[in-house]
């Protein structure tokens, strides 16, 4: 009965791990192309304008993935501590029943390291993505070479918000795998 939600569990943090990898990638694109931007010579801004507004929206429905994949972990989890429990309740061996608590304890805790690292994550994408999208929409409403060169200051801190949130997604990625070693 509980090996079922334990492999859906494991499989479903698998999942989360390549999520937040590729959502990685696609930060890291996204700040390559407003990089990118300011080699312009002259060219077609409003082209430039539509792949940054691409890979914008490429950034949004990548957090939104792993918004939902970190919630079905987080409900699967849930319902595998709960199920696993009520089963150690009907465990009559005091010695069986002790030893299934213990690793119900050690699951959970290292669970509990794992959802926060992805809670991190989830927390550290939001700030990112209204920054992005403001230095889109900025961009949008103001196609020329001045608002261009306006933008240039900004990057470093849209750059270093991205870095971080990167970093703590490896962090997560690493808890994930810490994690699905010792299931």
């Amino acid at each position: 009965m509980g090996k079922e939600k334990r492999h859906l569990l494991k499989d479903n943090v698998e999942k989360a791990r390549e999520e937040q990898a590729d959502a990685s990638e696609q930060f890291s694109s996204v700040v390559e192309r407003i990089k990118a931007m300011y080699g312009f010579e002259g060219g077609d801004l409003e082209a430039i304008y539509d792949k940054l507004s691409s890979d914008y929206r490429a950034c949004e429905e990548r957090a939104d993935a792993v918004r939902d994949r970190i919630d079905k972990v987080e409900r699967i989890g849930a319902d595998l501590f709960q199920e696993w429990e009520s089963e150690i309740a009907t465990i009559e061996n005091a010695k069986f029943r002790a030893k299934s608590r213990a690793s119900l304890q050690d699951t959970r805790t290292r669970f509990a390291r794992l959802q926060r690292s992805m809670t991190r994550v989830e927390a550290s994408m939001d700030p990112v993505l209204r920054n992005l999208r403001d230095y889109v929409l900025y961009l949008k409403h103001n196609l020329n070479a001045q608002a261009v060169d306006s933008l240039k200051r900004e990057v470093a801190d849209i750059e270093a918000e991205v870095a971080s949130l990167i970093a703590d997604m490896k962090r997560s990625i690493q808890e994930a795998d810490a994690f699905i070693e010792n299931m």
